[in-house]
């Protein structure tokens, strides 16, 4: 029964960062939902062994983007059609009305998994390197090495956007 409630307090405390996570890796909000409930899912039948450990939240983040990446590969990703398409409003762009944070977080799911992985641990999760290294199962240097890679990329995309140039 303790095991129950111990796993139970876990899922209650923790499932908003999971969603969170899962968000920033897939931009979608039910996906999000989807991979929180697989990581909880495969805590569950782990959890005796993980709670022993002692070390459940870093568990729960490698597992997730362990998911995610799975999904990733396995995921067939397109366009998907609409009813119809949104009014504009007169005398102003729909390009004009996004949200910097929508534009940044396109450019976040652009980048190659790892690197997503790297910048979601290491800036929204705000895990240290050496977290976002255990997490991902790497060294120090591979998430250095990353995360320089990630943002000389996000850097490019502001500078082609302060020049002017399409994105």
């Amino acid at each position: 029964m303790e095991e129950v409630d111990s796993f139970t307090a876990f899922a209650a405390t923790r499932r908003g960062s999971l969603v969170q996570l899962g968000w920033a890796m897939t931009g979608d909000r039910h996906l999000a939902e989807d991979l929180a409930q697989a990581t909880l899912d495969r805590l569950w039948r782990r959890w005796t062994r993980i709670s022993a450990e002692g070390n459940v939240w870093p568990y729960a983040q490698r597992t997730l983007m362990s998911i995610s990446a799975t999904w990733w590969r396995r995921r067939w990703r397109s366009e998907y059609p609409v009813e119809s398409l949104p009014e504009v409003a007169s005398g102003r762009d729909l390009a004009d009305e996004q949200d910097t944070r929508q534009i940044v977080h396109g450019w976040v799911r652009d980048l190659p998994r790892r690197q997503r992985a790297v910048i979601v641990l290491r800036f929204l999760a705000d895990l240290s390197v050496e977290q976002t290294a255990q997490v991902l199962g790497c060294s120090t240097g591979t998430v250095k090495s990353q995360t320089a890679k990630a943002l000389a990329g996000l850097r490019m995309r502001v500078g082609s956007v302060k020049e002017g140039r399409p994105l």
